[in-house]
């Protein structure tokens, strides 16, 4: 009875140390597929920013329209139609993005992302944002969308329900400033949503702005992290336990067919 408890346990641990082994040898995989993708995410960006700055126009090509790359849109704001970003952080503090329509010469528009600026407090904390008039040349990087947060429900029902009927919002004419309690928040904001909203036909890309008169709000934006090193050393450790498990499975697996062994000597005549 004894001997096939044993018998058991060994083929339980061998069986433990063998589901542990693949295991271990998969998230060793999946850690460097992980590492390739931050690899190509680092070539992208390279790429996109050693491109020549974009002059972006109604029927720029699709194809230059690269994630990255410097770009400069000359158009009419339409602060109207401009909206705030919620639950941006920025070095640990709450806050939120401006983003606000470009009109270009041609007629479609840019979406651009202003900047930051912190999460006013009350009626005591609301933040006025000058827009001047006229033709503006607006500098940046290009970002195939708004950078999103993650939502529990559907981003296309919250922007339905974020963009009320009766926006736009009102505009000082004669300072040129709009009010941070005056605009709508958002968490994400799809373009052609907010197209059908508004009425403007938006370029598929967002302006992310680098440059720009003295408005008070911070250009630091987010970027993926590339450190694919991370990565591969979290997969040497994972193939380094894949190894002490197989090894382990091995000495077991030695023991019991040694057992065997003595065992059928034993029994041998």
């Amino acid at each position: 009875m004894a001997a096939s408890h044993t018998k058991l346990l060994n083929i339980i641990a061998t069986a433990l140390l063998a589901v542990t082994a693949i295991t271990c040898f998969s998230l060793g995989k999946w850690q460097l597929s992980r590492a390739d993708e931050r690899k190509q995410i680092a070539a992208e960006i390279q790429s996109g920013r050693a491109g020549a700055r974009l002059a972006l126009r109604s029927n720029t090509p699709a194809d230059q329209l690269q994630a990255w790359r410097p770009a400069v849109a000359e158009g009419i704001w339409q602060p109207q139609f401009s909206l705030l970003l919620d639950n941006r952080n920025l070095n640990g503090r709450p806050g939120l993005w401006l983003a606000t329509p470009l009109l270009l010469a041609e007629g479609h528009a840019v979406l651009v992302l202003r900047g930051w600026f912190a999460r006013p407090i009350g009626d005591q904390g609301v933040i006025r944002i000058p827009t001047p008039e006229g033709l503006q040349q607006i500098q940046g990087e290009l970002s195939l969308r708004v950078p999103r947060l993650f939502e529990l429900w559907q981003a296309s029902q919250q922007a339905e329900q974020g963009l009320p009927l009766d926006w736009p919002v009102h505009v000082d004419k004669q300072k040129n400033l709009v009010e941070s309690r005056d605009l709508i928040r958002l968490q994400n904001i799809d373009l052609d949503q907010l197209s059908k909203r508004t009425g403007i036909k938006f370029l598929p890309i967002v302006l992310m702005q680098q440059e720009g008169h003295a408005d008070g709000l911070i250009r630091s934006w987010p970027e993926p992290s590339i450190d694919f090193d991370k990565n591969t050393g979290y997969a040497m450790q994972w193939f380094g336990f894949a190894a002490i498990a197989v090894f382990a499975w091995m000495g077991f697996a030695w023991r019991y067919w040694q057992k065997r062994r003595n065992l059928q000597r034993r029994k041998t005549p």
